[in-house]
């Protein structure tokens, strides 16, 4: 069975744990539920406390400057440096996560996703 590009997995830190250690190299991680139960929550504590560095976008309010990084995502390599330079956040490789929050308001980045993950590209930062 071919692997899926998102892997449900419910909210709990000993399964994200489980999904960075032994998934990661080939799963991004969507994080499904009800609205306001703690899904962002929890990926950001994760992301603190696991990674070197992380970046939340949050489509349901975004400034401007960080909208305009996904106008174009043919090009992952700008796209990586575009999204450092709106955040002011420096991105490590296989250090680093990206937390794409409300992204249902996106349906370009969320379809993009599958194609960073297929070419391994969501854990090769420029």
């Amino acid at each position: 069975m071919e692997p899926h590009c998102f892997e449900e997995i419910v909210c709990s830190r000993e399964k994200l744990k489980y999904w960075k250690e032994k998934k990661a190299p080939k799963y991004s991680v969507l994080l499904e539920g009800a609205r306001r139960v703690g899904k962002s929550t929890i990926a950001e504590e994760f992301a603190k406390q696991e990674y070197r560095s992380y970046i939340k976008v949050d489509f349901a309010n975004i400034t401007q400057d960080v909208l305009d990084v996904f106008d174009d995502i043919a090009n992952l390599d700008i796209l990586f440096l575009r999204l450092q330079t709106a955040t002011g956040i420096t991105l490590y490789k296989r250090e680093s996560v990206i937390i794409l929050d409300e992204i249902q308001l996106m349906p370009k980045v969320r379809q993009a996703i599958k194609y960073l993950v297929a070419e391994g590209r969501d854990r090769e930062l420029p």
